[in-house]
């Protein structure tokens, strides 16, 4: 066991956590933050992405102990308040959310994508996006989320 400090969605924890327990396990299992998917457990899906300092990570592959001085945030950090994020928004408004099962770490990796490049071409949000896999949508109507949402983003800032 180790004790760990983690910063997740703003919030400070202090856990005592196995060694090997992974990030998804911690989040999902003991601070309750369910909108993280388990899913392959092998970094091939993109299903439980997180941000870890802006970045995506795929709490999957990531241990617990590896994550502490580093800023998480998962889907549950994105909203403030009652507002959807400009990107959770532009989702539902192109129908880029159907099953919903990959939404989180999609939405996530356009945030970091979005992050670092506002205004990026349907290459780049690809690319970006590359490691998420979505069995329902065929990707076109994430792409226009995301041109979307960096359209809006640009308006308000």
């Amino acid at each position: 066991m180790k004790t760990v400090t983690l910063d997740v969605n703003g919030k400070v924890f202090c856990l005592d956590v196995p060694d090997g327990e992974l990030l998804i396990e911690t989040l999902r299992d003991r601070l309750g933050l369910l909108g993280t998917k388990y899913s392959c457990l092998e970094g091939d899906c993109g299903v439980c992405t997180v941000l870890a300092d802006g970045k995506n990570v795929l709490s999957c592959l990531m241990l617990t102990v590896e994550a502490e001085g580093r800023k998480i945030m998962t889907i549950e950090g994105l909203t403030q308040g009652s507002s959807l994020h400009p990107i959770q928004q532009a989702f539902i408004d192109e129908g880029a959310v159907q099953c919903g099962f990959c939404t989180p770490g999609m939405v996530l990796a356009s945030k970091s994508l979005l992050d670092r490049c506002p205004l990026p071409t349907k290459e780049e949000i690809a690319h970006a996006l590359d490691g998420n896999l979505c069995r329902c949508t065929g990707y076109v109507r994430i792409i226009n989320a995301v041109l979307s949402a960096a359209q809006k983003m640009k308006k308000t800032s």
